[in-house]
């Protein structure tokens, strides 16, 4: 094999893995969470970041994932833009998701980002996410005072 094959075949490569990224999280559910899908897609030693944790090793992320979509309903997300290099992934996308006890139990949209550093896994994930848009903004007291000081900064 020469390089320019070589070359290819870790560019093809890459793919998958960000494919395989993607795939998981429109399948990443409640009932999906420890059944072993995440460790297909990250590494043991792993380290997850967001504006609310930073988590490390794929246990914890496990027992986070399990966390977060027990009461959650609906989580979709599309992916729009996709840059990636060598060892490294950026990913631009609209989260939907529904929680009973958020925006009256109505479908929540959210734009974000995620940056993910591979190998043959992911090892490091940081997302890029406006916590208000988030959460904050649709807990009813919360939502509120956060109206209240967006109008103030206009």
């Amino acid at each position: 094999m020469n390089i320019q094959e070589s070359n290819v075949d870790q560019l093809q490569q890459q793919k998958l893995l960000v494919e395989s990224f993607k795939h998981l999280y429109n399948t990443l559910n409640a009932d999906t969470c420890k059944s072993g899908i995440i460790e297909m897609v990250y590494a043991p030693h792993m380290v997850f970041v967001d504006c609310f944790h930073n988590i490390q090793g794929i246990d914890a992320f496990n027992d986070y994932c399990a966390s977060i979509y027990q009461n959650v309903q609906f989580c979709q997300f599309e992916f729009h833009d996709e840059f990636i290099k060598s060892d490294s992934a950026m990913l631009t996308w609209t989260m939907a998701y529904i929680h009973p006890q958020l925006n009256g139990g109505k479908t929540i949209y959210v734009n974000g980002s995620s940056h993910i550093r591979f190998n043959d896994k992911v090892y490091h994930h940081q997302d890029y996410v406006d916590g208000g848009a988030l959460l904050y903004e649709h807990i009813p007291v919360l939502k509120r005072i956060i109206q209240f000081l967006k109008k103030r900064m206009n």
